[in-house]
């Protein structure tokens, strides 16, 4: 979990006067840009750049065939998506392929940036909380685990002595995926991340890697970068790692815990020592926490956007004992079956989200939530479960999708951009839903095939 405090320094490449990727580029010995966005659905997409190409590249895009992209709001007909560089996310990635380095980039079409994109949907609303001088910082739990898959489809740790009950924290475990862990580990430090812990979590083959915090938009694309470099690392050692939340029905969920906080020129907001309540928050942070829980419902189409979510929210036991994933609406301290937990005065920690969660969409869902919030001076009530005033959280995506839908701060947040962004969401993910519906598994044919 993150336990940083104050904004980091140093994290981002120094300022240039003009920037230039092929200088970047050549300085790092690198080759290859890989140009990446993700869709609405976090699938990331790129194109392979040389680097004698970087200058284009940096100047004019690169273009893709948005409806083959996937979920990104275009059709066959619709011009070209053009992936626009923002030099702030040049990463070095020789940990993947010598002389190999990545750049995060906004999707443009016509020359202006496409509102389907998450990460220009993130900018809009970042951009929306500067005008009142306030600065979102996040920062992440990246939980996945490292599974083998036999010739029948069954899935399996991919340590197969990684059987015990309960292996949290297990040391012996933790040291046979060594050489993965460190990897990981000194790929983020030296890229300055400032990576601080590395820990098996709770079900068998689950591990967790952290990373210090950042401003909201850089946490989103390291979001993204770890994913690709743990899932690359991995299939380099015969492992797959996989984010998905519940691949395990009897075993714990993966997260993706996000710890936010607001600043106004460098100073924190949150802190308080004269909260009457014990949890040393400000009367803006309550309020901040408080439109979290209201649009907790439609915020979680967003934060636990697929089928596969609901299995890990809805747990009733694991094998551990715990689910260590929240139910309710609900908010508290140190206290980690809340959907909101305070574990200290800096920052409050939303444990909605899950490892399918596109990082961009849950930050601009959660900050829009709690502008709301602040917007109008909403208080969360007294800290514990209040299932008499606020509700469980929605029990299938099908419910989340049709909550997100009815609420106008949640579409507001993804049409922030530009419209008609929620509606698209809503019915791709209805689909979703309906997709599963509609197939036949194990479940119903124990069930009902000799049951009548």
């Amino acid at each position: 979990m993150t336990l940083d405090t104050a904004p980091p320094s140093g994290l981002a490449p120094a300022p240039m006067a003009s920037p230039d990727l092929a200088s970047l580029a050549r300085a790092d010995g690198v080759k290859f840009l890989l140009a990446l966005f993700v869709d609405l659905t976090g699938k990331p997409c790129a194109k392979l750049v040389p680097v004698e190409a970087a200058e284009e590249l940096q100047h004019e895009g690169v273009g893709f065939a948005g409806y083959a992209v996937g979920a990104i709001g275009q059709q066959p007909r619709d011009p070209d998506l053009i992936a626009v560089p923002d030099l702030a996310s040049y990463t070095p990635l020789p940990w993947v392929r010598e002389g190999m380095a990545l750049v995060h980039c906004d999707p443009h079409v016509e020359g202006k940036p496409w509102p389907f994109a998450p990460r220009v949907i993130l900018k809009a609303v970042l951009d929306r909380a500067l005008s009142d001088g306030l600065e979102l910082f996040v920062g992440s739990e990246v939980e996945y685990f490292l599974v083998n898959r036999d010739s029948d489809g069954h899935l399996a740790p991919a340590d197969d002595r990684d059987v015990h009950a309960r292996p949290c924290y297990d040391a012996r475990g933790l040291t046979r995926m060594y050489e993965h862990l460190t990897a990981v580990s000194a790929a983020m430090n030296e890229l300055g991340w400032g990576n601080y812990a590395n820990d098996h979590e709770d079900a068998n083959g689950q591990f967790e890697q952290n990373f210090t915090f950042s401003d909201a938009l850089t946490t989103a694309d390291r979001v993204i970068t770890a994913r690709y470099l743990i899932s690359v690392l991995a299939e380099q050692r015969g492992m797959t790692a996989t984010f998905m939340p519940k691949p395990f029905a009897d075993r714990t969920g993966s997260g993706l815990h996000l710890h936010l906080s607001l600043w106004r020129d460098g100073t924190p907001l949150f802190p308080d020592s004269d909260d009457a309540r014990g949890l040393g928050l400000s009367t803006l942070a309550y309020s901040f926490l408080a439109g979290i829980l209201d649009h907790a419902p439609g915020m979680q189409a967003l934060l636990a956007p697929t089928v596969n979510s609901y299995k890990r929210t809805g747990a009733v036991a694991t094998r551990s004992g715990a689910t260590w994933s929240p139910r309710h609406v609900s908010y508290g301290g140190n206290d980690r079956t809340h959907f909101v937990r305070v574990p200290d005065d800096n920052r409050v920690e939303l444990r909605g989200a899950d490892g399918s969660a596109n990082p961009y969409l849950a930050a601009a869902a959660a900050l829009a939530a709690g502008l709301h919030g602040i917007a109008g001076n909403r208080d969360p009530g007294a800290p514990g479960r209040t299932e008499a005033v606020r509700p469980q959280l929605p029990p299938t995506l099908l419910h989340a999708v049709e909550a997100l839908a009815a609420d106008p701060v949640m579409a507001a947040a993804l049409d922030a951009a530009g419209p008609g962004v929620c509606d698209y969401f809503t019915a791709l993910k209805r689909q979703e839903f309906f997709d599963w519906h509609n197939t036949v598994g194990s479940w119903e044919i124990d069930r009902y095939l000799t049951a009548f």
